[in-house]
């Protein structure tokens, strides 16, 4: 069974950045397209970010494209999300998951595997 640990958030000004880090075990990442997906309070969850399995495709919302940027190293089992420019409206609970392209481009309700989240939040 696939576990994933997100990890990297916390408090940060506007303006500033943070490196959200999602690390899987109990199986290898290979396989899978892994999505990052938030939730602010008093909010539905909403896509963030998908990356494929083997790391030559991303899609990106268009409240974050420009800032925040995917990657993933299936050697370490690892995928990073880089969120640089953070604004206030960033602030929320950041999950990362793996299942399919689709299931993550189709806004995550079927993704395979979730992580517990980190709260990541900006203000001054």
């Amino acid at each position: 069974q696939l576990q994933l640990v997100e990890s990297g958030g916390g408090l940060v000004q506007p303006g500033g950045s943070l490196r959200l880090s999602c690390v899987a075990s109990g199986y290898t990442l290979d396989y899978y397209t892994i999505g990052w997906f938030r939730q602010a309070p008093g909010k539905e969850r909403e896509g963030v970010s998908c990356i494929g399995s083997a790391g030559d495709s991303t899609n990106t919302a268009d409240s974050v494209k420009g800032r925040f940027t995917l990657s993933r190293d299936n050697a370490k089992n690892t995928v990073w999300l880089q969120m640089n420019s953070l604004k206030p409206e960033d602030t929320a609970v950041y999950y990362c998951a793996a299942g399919t392209w689709l299931a993550c481009s189709n806004g995550g309700d079927d993704m395979d595997y979730w992580g517990k989240g980190t709260l990541v939040t900006v203000s001054s």
